[in-house]
């Protein structure tokens, strides 16, 4: 792993780390061509319980019209998914969404949000191949719904990022989300609003930063 991601072109000013901008929604814009001289390609994969957002953070940040496979919710699927805490929720992805967003003149994220049901579960195994690293986006209200998305990726091996995606929910403090996750110190956690652009964005450099500094870890402990 440490190889595919071994000196990544640095942040450009222009998606500098900048603090999230709460409750904004996502920004109108064309879809921008893809740069001829980009040939760093790097899937990243966006996982979370049902609800929680993954779907709009990937049409938020994308830089192209984002692939999604949203279905309308029907009365036969409320004895199948668990609603509970998003009762307002009117569709779900029953596949995956697909978005782009360029880092720099070389380096392009290819974005995959995963399903949030159980029963879609089974694909994310698949989707996790060839993934470089990972989001998991929680909703404070509902921690328990991150325990499988954290399993699933740490028993692959994929380095991620946690980003609290903000519903106004219980005001737990970082060191008390990171005791119910079972997360370990190193492992980066912020908070975001899924609906903005720049804040979403703000979770993918951290994420690429997580992933610069574990390949020079890495690099830095291997025997000359």
């Amino acid at each position: 792993m440490a190889s595919a991601i071994s000196d990544p072109a640095p942040v450009p000013a222009a998606v500098a780390r900048t603090a999230p901008e709460a409750g904004t929604a996502p920004e109108a814009r064309t879809d921008t061509p893809l740069s001829r001289t980009a040939d760093n390609g790097l899937k990243i994969v966006v996982v979370g319980g049902f609800g929680v957002g993954k779907t709009t953070m990937v049409r938020s940040v994308s830089e192209i019209r984002p692939l999604n496979t949203e279905e309308t919710m029907t009365r036969a699927g409320e004895d199948v998914d668990d609603l509970d805490g998003v009762r307002t929720k009117h569709s779900t992805t029953v596949a995956f969404d697909f978005g782009r967003i360029s880092i720099d003149r070389r380096t392009v994220l290819y974005l995959f949000g995963a399903p949030g049901q159980e029963r879609f579960w089974f694909l994310w195994d698949r989707l996790f191949s060839g993934t470089l690293g990972a989001v998991v986006l929680v909703d404070t209200r509902r921690l328990a719904d991150s325990w499988y998305a954290i399993d699933r990726l740490e028993h692959h091996g994929t380095p991620f990022v946690v980003a609290r995606n903000d519903f106004g929910g219980p005001d737990h403090t970082d060191a008390q989300v990171r005791e119910a996750l079972d997360l370990p110190d190193h492992i980066p956690m912020i908070t975001c609003d899924a609906r903005s652009r720049l804040s979403s964005k703000h979770v993918l450099i951290t994420l690429v930063e997580h992933l610069h500094q574990l390949s020079t870890t890495a690099r830095g402990s291997t025997p000359q």
